[in-house]
C-alpha cells in the first residue's frame, strides 16, 4: 500500500515535468513534419543570419528548425536525456532557465562570429548548453547527486566537446561553443544564487528590526 503511494506521488511529481520536455520534443517534430509537408524547406530559411538585423530574429526561431529528421534525429535523444537530468536534479524552474541563457547566448554569439551569408539552425546548441551546465554544477553544488549526474554524463556524452571546434563540414561549431559557454554561465548564476541563499542570516521571532551583524568573508 506504501509503495503504491510512493509511486503515486512520484508520478504526480514528474508528470509535469515530463510533460513539458515531451512536448518541446513533440513541437520540433511537429514544425519539421510541416516545413517538409507544407513549405518544402523554406522555414529553415528563419534561422540565425550572422550580423544581419533580420538574423537576430533567427536567435528566437533557430532552436526549433532543422536541415531534415536526420538533423533532428540526432538532437532529439540528447535533449531528451540530459534535459530530463536538468528536471530530475534541478527542477523544471532551473530548466527553463537554464534554457532562456543557452539560447540567447548561443545564438548571440553565432550571429556575433558565424561566417556572413549562412544560415545556423538547429537545436544542438541547447544540447551543449545542458551538457556544460550539467558538468559544471557539479563544481558549483558540489554534493553527491550532481557529482553522480557529472559523471554520468561525461561518460556517456563526453566526446561532444570536440564539437566545439571548427571542423568545415557545414555544422555549426559556433552554435556548440557559445551553447557550451551558456550552458557553463547558467551553473554559475544558479550556483552563485545558491550559494547567497544559503549565507542569508536568519533572524528570531521578534528580532525582525534588529541588525544581525555575523562574521564572514567575502571571497
Amino acid at each position: 500500500m506504501q509503495t503504491n503511494k510512493q509511486m503515486t506521488d512520484l508520478w504526480e511529481r514528474a508528470k509535469t515535468p515530463l510533460a513539458v520536455l515531451g512536448g518541446f520534443i513533440l513541437l520540433l517534430w511537429f514544425l519539421e513534419i510541416v516545413d517538409w509537408l507544407i513549405f518544402n524547406g523554406a522555414l529553415d530559411g528563419y534561422g540565425i543570419k550572422p550580423r544581419t538585423a533580420d538574423g537576430l530574429v533567427g536567435i528566437l526561431y533557430a532552436p526549433f528548425l532543422h536541415s531534415g529528421f536526420g538533423h533532428l534525429m540526432a538532437n532529439t535523444m540528447p535533449i531528451l536525456i540530459l534535459g530530463g537530468l536538468i528536471i530530475i536534479s534541478r527542477g523544471l524552474k532551473d530548466f527553463f532557465v537554464v534554457t532562456g541563457v543557452v539560447m540567447i547566448l548561443s545564438g548571440l554569439g553565432t550571429w556575433l562570429i558565424g561566417p556572413a551569408f549562412s544560415v545556423h539552425i538547429g537545436a544542438s546548441g541547447l544540447v551543449f548548453g545542458y551538457f556544460g551546465f550539467l558538468l559544471l554544477m557539479a563544481y558549483f553544488e558540489r554534493s553527491c547527486r550532481s557529482i553522480v549526474v557529472a559523471v554520468l554524463v561525461l561518460f556517456v556524452y563526453g566526446g561532444l566537446i570536440w564539437g566545439i571546434l571548427p571542423r568545415g563540414d557545414g555544422i555549426s561549431w559556433q552554435s556548440h561553443l557559445f551553447g557550451l559557454v551558456g550552458g557553463i554561465l547558467a551553473a554559475y548564476l544558479l550556483g552563485k544564487q545558491e550559494a547567497g541563499q544559503a549565507a542569508e542570516p536568519r533572524t528570531a521571532p521578534g528580532m525582525e528590526d534588529e541588525i544581525v551583524i555575523h562574521d564572514s568573508y567575502d571571497v
